[in-house]
């Protein structure tokens, strides 16, 4: 199997197939609903972070580490590429925030009593919603065929990495976008188109990165700032609430599940 048939296998799962894993938790009652909302979503999210952040620490950055790239100018990557997933966050290209809101004109405020308005209102028609989703997803294919084309095996990891953190974001766009629209069918379809650009990633991040297989050490860098900036600045700022014991205990378990699910992704892969 050649590796960009591979990527593009990968990143079919982790763009398109989160959507559908997305629309079938809901159907189940896995959504930001007031009535259903709270600690599922906190389970999810929970998950999520433990991925991203268990593929960035201990596979994307030791495999950079391991290149003949020294330390010190990876970690420069590392900080702007931190600083520009930031920007990007302010241009509403990058956000992954699954505060969304059912009132166009009431936002949601934490326990700090900070405002959170993560996309535009639902009056927006939800395109705003759909070209930021688009450029992550296109962005999240060449991060996983960067990973594949350095190891197979740290590919699966971080198409699984990007599947996890998919599905609570596409929870919360089918959310936004039957708000305008009652068609179901209508907002999965849109959803889905969304997410069918992380393959179109996956191929232009394949010829890119075997263009410039030199700097591979340093993509691998950019994607591992990726997925620290989502978990860090995005994905855990929402489970600082004030919970009960059991609750908290609740989000740590879940927390450690996904840290748990890429080691076990991670080892299996190296066995075979």
């Amino acid at each position: 199997m050649t590796t960009a048939f591979t990527i593009v296998l990968a990143t079919f799962a982790a763009g398109i197939g989160s959507v559908w894993l997305a629309a079938g938790l809901m159907r189940l009652g896995w959504g930001p609903e007031p009535r259903v909302r709270g600690l599922k979503e906190q389970h999810l999210l929970s998950l999520a972070a433990g991925a991203l952040l268990a593929t960035s620490f201990m596979h994307l950055l030791p495999e950079a580490l391991e290149s003949r790239a020294g330390p010190k100018p990876l970690f420069a990557v590392l900080l702007v590429g931190l600083v520009f997933f930031f920007l990007l966050d302010k241009a509403e290209l990058w956000h992954h925030g699954h505060e969304h809101h059912h009132d166009a004109g009431e936002g949601e405020h934490d326990h700090h009593g900070h405002d959170h308005h993560s996309h535009p209102p639902a009056r927006s028609g939800g395109w705003a919603v759909l070209t930021g989703d688009s450029v992550h997803c296109f962005g999240d294919g060449i991060l996983i065929a960067s990973a594949f084309i350095a190891n197979r095996h740290l590919g699966l990891v971080a198409a699984l990495a990007v599947l996890a953190h998919e599905v609570p974001h596409h929870i919360g766009d089918l959310a936004v976008l039957r708000q305008t629209s009652r068609n179901r069918r209508a907002a999965l379809v849109k959803v889905t188109l969304a997410g069918a650009v992380t393959p179109l990633g996956g191929l232009v991040g394949w010829w890119l990165v075997d263009q410039l297989v030199g700097y591979l050490p340093y993509f691998l860098v950019v994607a591992s700032s990726s997925f620290i900036y989502v978990a860090l600045a995005d994905l855990i700022p929402q489970l600082q609430r004030r919970l009960g014991a059991r609750e908290t205990l609740a989000q740590i378990a879940w927390l450690l599940g996904g840290i748990a699910l890429v080691t076990i992704v991670s080892t299996f892969a190296h066995a075979h």
